[in-house]
């Protein structure tokens, strides 16, 4: 066989050498474009059924064309009969030829015509483009959550198109800060919030209202955040607007706000600075919630919190003259605080609480009044104590009833058997309800649902279990409120109720395959018998 034809074009590494530097790809991804560009030209003149191949010498230049012919062993492993010959027919070419080996037939240098020299250019641009893309996505992507510098290359419906050097990024309308202006050319800071690989390259996405954005800031700007002595536990942000930020110092020594703020307030104003103006609250983080939440609420002055855990919901009591400044403008300041804490917050002041308790305190003393057929002095004594359902006085020990001033041994029993005996009668008037409505008896002993649970979801026509298997938790709560009902579950509760009525699914499915099993084995022992 003849060696394959050479011939040297120096001038290629050169441009290669050019294009991978302007680029900032690798210069072979660039060579190999360049083969593959040839090698299209090849096939183009000789017939696309060929197998040609090109290489350029990665020091000289010089390019190397030839057809290759693969050697099969039998007539049925052939898939292209210009491309591949039989054993028998490669040996008379090459005497010691095997199968699987390439016999390979150099080809002169191409002349490369208009056409063939368009379609050669369009397939390097093609795969320099593709390279220069796998570059971009595979550099940012190990970048996302960065803050980059960049400059407005061009502003589409509001959209602004940044260029970051190496790659273009897209800034959202909705992820730039409100009323904020850019032109072409101006320099931008932004953070960058997701890149993705789509059809069109990689898309680098920006934002300047991300709550990481002003954390990132914030650690630029103070070297205690960037060494790790103040942590940033939380942010809460209204672009533009307002923001609070909670702050934990690792050093039991340094005080995290100070830091922050700076001297003469000099950290804390460049952050305000580039996020237009936007006020930010600095406050201490504790893993105290109640604490916390009071100091999430600055300025405004808190007189009393109560909290409930289990809703993770937090009554916030203030003076009078303090509301409008805790709630802020359009309820700004205490939106943010519950963004920052996790907490549902209720803000009232503390005449509205005092009238809340005076109407909580008549409405229990009025159930006890009705329920024991008391008269109003026990009833008062029974909420003074802190009692708040006929099931507490039901079940409580007598010590805690006879405890109470003015209650003796009998008058405790006494209360503890009418408090049974009411709910006795209340259980068999709602069993009843149960039955008019048509409630299923599988309904029953679910973990979680009471009877008056029950009644209530009867009337939203929920009567079997798999009526309440259906639901979502945030459903069953919605039915529940629709319902009037008053223990309402927590998100938590409501979805353990939905897994519980779900249960005997999974049973099916288990039982499913044993029965079939034994459904075999019984036919198998049929057969054997007969």
């Amino acid at each position: 066989m003849e060696t394959e034809a050479v011939y040297a074009r120096p001038e290629l590494l050169t441009v290669a050498d050019t294009v991978a530097r302007d680029k900032s790809i690798d210069r072979d991804e660039v060579i190999e474009a360049m083969e593959q560009a040839i090698q299209k030209a090849g096939r183009s003149k000789y017939g696309h059924e060929h197998d040609i191949r090109a290489t350029i010498d990665r020091t000289t230049g010089a390019i190397s064309l030839a057809r290759y012919q693969e050697v099969v062993g039998s007539v049925e492993e052939i898939e292209n009969e210009v491309a591949q010959l039989l054993l028998p027919e490669a040996q008379k070419i090459k005497a010691d030829a095997e199968v699987g080996e390439f016999l390979i037939d150099p080809l002169p240098p191409i002349d490369f015509g208009r056409i063939a020299a368009q379609t050669a250019k369009q397939v390097i641009v093609q795969r320099v483009r593709e390279a220069e893309r796998t570059r971009q996505y595979a550099e940012y992507k190990e970048r996302k959550g960065e803050i980059v510098n960049g400059l407005v290359k061009r502003i589409e419906y509001g959209n602004i198109i940044v260029d970051l050097g190496r790659a273009e990024a897209l800034l959202r309308r909705d992820e730039s800060i409100p009323r904020e202006h850019f032109n072409n050319g101006d320099r931008i800071r932004a953070y960058i919030m997701d890149v993705r690989e789509e059809q069109r390259g990689p898309q680098i996405f920006l934002s300047r209202t991300h709550n990481d954005f002003m954390a990132k800031l914030f650690a630029q700007e103070v070297p205690e955040i960037y060494d790790g002595v103040i942590e940033i536990m939380s942010v809460a942000r209204d672009p533009g607007s307002r923001a609070k930020i909670a702050v934990l110092s690792n050093d039991s020594s340094i005080d995290p706000v100070g830091p922050c703020i700076g001297m003469r307030g000099s950290r804390v104003q460049a952050v305000v600075g580039e996020l237009q103006g936007e006020k930010i609250d600095i406050i201490q983080w504790t893993t105290d919630p109640a604490a916390f939440i009071v100091n999430a609420l600055a300025p405004a002055e808190v007189a009393k919190v109560v909290l409930d855990e289990e809703k993770q919901n937090i009554e916030v009591v203030v003076p009078d003259e303090q509301l409008s400044l805790a709630i802020g403008r359009r309820g700004q300041n205490v939106r943010l605080a519950s963004q920052l804490s996790g907490w549902s917050i209720d803000i009232m002041t503390e005449a509205a609480e005092s009238e809340k308790h005076r109407e909580e305190f008549n409405t229990r003393s009025q159930m006890f009044i009705e329920a024991l057929d008391v008269d109003d002095v026990i009833a008062h004594l029974l909420v003074t104590e802190g009692f708040s359902a006929i099931e507490e006085v039901a079940f409580v020990p007598v010590e805690d009833l006879v405890d109470i001033e003015g209650f003796d041994e009998g008058i405790a029993e006494e209360l503890r058997v009418r408090a049974r005996t009411y709910l006795e009668q209340q259980e068999a008037v709602l069993t009843e309800r149960s039955k008019e409505l048509g409630l299923d008896d599988d309904m029953q002993g679910l973990p979680g649902v009471v009877p008056a649970m029950l009644v209530a979801l009867g009337e939203q026509d929920i009567k079997t279990r798999d009526d309440l298997a259906d639901l979502a938790g945030d459903e069953l709560i919605e039915l529940l409120q629709g319902a009037s009902y008053k223990e309402v579950p927590t998100a938590t509760q409501a979805d353990e109720i939905i897994m519980a009525a779900r249960a005997h699914w999974f049973e099916d499915e288990e039982a499913a395959p044993e029965a079939a099993e034994e459904e075999v084995a019984a036919e198998d022992g049929g057969e054997a018998e007969a």
